[in-house]
């Protein structure tokens, strides 16, 4: 990289702090610059955004980090998918799907919380602290159709034929059985992002070491680590990893260390 285009990305990355944190999301800050970094070393061309809520991911993709290929998003909540698919509706390139990813093709049960973007197809843990505890109760319970992501990855338009994909799950505590289920198509992925659970709030949740096990298992290193929530303190609750498939970090000269 020249001299200007490194002085030319030290303003972004400074313009970009200034702005998040008027807004109040300077949390969000060391995941956009990762993103915005990966995405162009890597060339994804095409993000899987499971666990999409009412949208946000998609939308720090489009505002933040400049994305501008396919996103492909996933939400089983009915009441929060109508929210998701007004804003899509907007982007020809972001589809939407209200189906839950998970290991099996069939319907289950997803637990709608108090507060929506705690909705899981687990269980809370029974121990929650006090200030989880409210927030993460279950409201009310729906049947919701679900899929394997192997199953239906070869008819997904945009991401039948991507070059470079990276699959981004936030599923509360279900990751590593939204993994489970796109096992036979894991390895179109360049990359992923996951939820890492310091402290699990759900049943049956996999912990961070866990979870890295499972990725490096499956052929990822780490890529970058970020807080996911300005509210961590003073115990850490969750990371968010991402990870890039070994095999394209050793093509792309980066050391693995």
């Amino acid at each position: 990289m020249s001299r200007l285009a490194r002085y030319r990305r030290e303003l972004r990355d400074r313009w970009l702090a200034v702005r998040l944190g008027l807004a109040g999301r300077q949390h969000q800050y060391g995941e956009i610059v990762a993103l915005r970094r990966f995405i162009t070393h890597f060339g994804i061309d095409c993000v899987i955004d499971v666990g999409a809520n009412a949208g946000q991911y998609a939308t720090m993709l489009r505002r933040d980090v400049g994305f501008g290929g396919t996103i492909l998003s996933f939400e089983p909540n009915p009441t929060v998918f109508a929210a998701l698919e007004d804003t899509a509706r907007r982007d020809p390139r972001w589809h939407v799907h209200n189906i839950a990813l998970s290991d099996r093709d069939g319907k289950a049960s997803f637990n709608i919380m108090a507060a929506d973007q705690f909705s899981s197809l687990n269980a809370p843990d029974a121990g929650l602290e006090p200030i989880f505890a409210e927030r993460n109760r279950v409201a009310r319970s729906v049947r919701v159709p679900c899929a394997r992501l192997e199953t239906i990855l070869p008819d997904l338009p945009g991401a039948r034929d991507a070059g470079a994909i990276l699959l981004k799950m936030d599923t509360q505590g279900h990751d590593a059985v939204v993994m489970a289920g796109a096992a036979g198509v894991l390895g179109r992925m360049s990359g992923v992002q996951t939820e890492l659970a310091v402290r699990p709030l759900y049943e049956g949740a996999t912990d961070y070491r866990a979870m890295i096990a499972l990725l490096a298992d499956a052929g990822f290193v780490p890529n970058a680590m970020f807080v996911n929530n300005k509210g961590h303190f003073p115990l850490l609750v969750e990371l968010d990893g991402l990870f890039v498939r070994a095999a394209l970090a050793r093509d792309g000269n980066v050391p693995l260390v």
